[in-house]
């Protein structure tokens, strides 16, 4: 690689002008704010129902955030060469966590409406009764601050080496980021699969299944993926990485949308199959409650649209190395998982069908609109691709 760079200059860092798009960061800070004020309002109107929508959007906000953290350490456990030059906006990404902290704070608020394990006395339901030494309430809530201090504290600290490596250029971050993502490893396991069973799973605590968390790791890596592809696509539009992502890249990360589609349907029909076959009253209670009238639906929908529709398509080699293509299924994929989470959290509260109302859009629009705000005040403060990577001049050259 030093030979290399003798010959081939390595670029310098391209940053995000300030002054890009200061329309469009007012636009979404009036947008957020006029949404969440609303969602205070419903809180009020309807606690209910707030509740429910409140933890659908959290939900599918966190599977992003978390799955873009998740493609950091793979990353630097991995050594890959290929992902150096969009690392850093999986960085810029994962630095939303915080954001998705003050957003929980609701779901603690509101929690005697989402889970019934807490407004149950000791004696009344003996299935609960064996479960109390997990579900109580201050196991629950330490819990909760435990993966918010993981991923907060790990986002934090790989970011910090990969700025300060912008710097000096020293390869010892390279090697202190490589220690934190071990590290990291199992504990984004654990916190991402407790964290789907706590947040999740415990809306119907009769229920378990010991593939939940792999099924929510599935639809969080695939989606986040594609919200890269997006905002790879975006800032390219906007004049930046001409020079430094390829079509090679977007081939890379097509490849990586069709094997976590796979993935997903694997995991999704494993889980069916095997409760379904086994037929116990209290496992297939789950999905007896969205085999029923509309939302049967709208989980047929879910199946051909979050695995048969993307899968035919990132088959073939050609929309993989579109930027313009990849983009449209990036953006259904995002959707359906979007689908995927509302299935899993209202069929909780309707369970005699789909019933969509306003309080399910205010939410997703109030925290999407805060999250795209911030990320426009974070990307601005750093180079949008790692400049001074080791192995940067091996991710420019990529080739498939």
């Amino acid at each position: 690689m030093s030979e290399r760079s003798d010959v081939i200059p390595v670029p310098e860092g391209e940053y995000f002008d300030a002054n890009h798009s200061p329309a469009l960061s007012l636009m979404l800070g009036v947008v957020g704010l006029i949404s969440l004020g609303l969602c205070v309002v419903g809180a009020f109107v309807n606690r209910e129902q707030f509740s429910f929508s409140w933890l659908f959007s959290f939900t599918f906000f966190f599977t992003l955030i978390a799955g873009s953290f998740f493609w950091i350490i793979v990353h630097h456990v991995s050594d890959a060469e290929w992902s150096v030059v969009v690392r850093r906006q999986l960085e810029n990404l994962a630095l939303l966590m915080p954001v998705m902290l003050v957003f929980f704070l609701p779901i603690l608020i509101f929690r005697r409406q989402l889970y019934a394990w807490m407004t149950i006395a000791p004696g009344l339901d003996h299935l609960l009764d064996a479960k109390r030494a997990y579900l109580n309430w201050h196991f629950f809530l330490g819990r909760s601050v435990f993966y918010f201090a993981f991923f907060i504290g790990a986002a934090l600290l790989l970011r910090h080496f990969s700025i300060r490596q912008d710097r000096d250029g020293n390869p010892a971050y390279t090697l202190k980021m490589r220690k934190i993502a071990f590290i990291s490893l199992p504990l984004f396991g654990l916190s991402l699969t407790f964290g789907a069973y706590d947040w999740l799973l415990g809306l119907d605590f009769k229920w378990f299944s010991t593939m939940w968390g792999v099924y929510i790791f599935a639809g969080a890596a695939g989606s986040s993926m594609s919200l890269l592809v997006l905002v790879i696509t975006a800032l390219r539009k906007a004049g930046y990485l001409k020079n430094i992502i390829t079509t090679e890249h977007y081939h890379i990360m097509g490849k990586w949308m069709l094997s976590f589609t796979v993935f997903w349907a694997y995991i999704g029909f494993s889980q069916y199959m095997l409760i379904w076959y086994a037929n116990i009253p209290e496992e297939t209670e789950w999905f007896i409650r969205r085999n029923t009238e509309s939302w049967n639906t709208m989980t047929i929908f879910l199946v051909v649209g979050r695995f048969f529709v993307p899968f035919a398509l990132l088959l073939l080699r050609a929309p993989k190395k579109s930027a313009r293509k990849l983009c449209l299924i990036a953006g259904w994929i995002i959707f359906m998982q979007l689908v995927d989470i509302y299935i899993v959290v209202l069929p909780m509260l309707y369970p005699a069908g789909l019933h969509i109302t306003i309080w399910d859009f205010l939410p997703l629009i109030g925290m999407g609109a805060t999250l795209a705000f911030f990320y426009l005040r974070i990307v601005r403060k750093t180079s949008l691709f790692p400049n001074r990577d080791p192995r940067l001049l091996e991710s420019l050259h990529t080739t498939n």
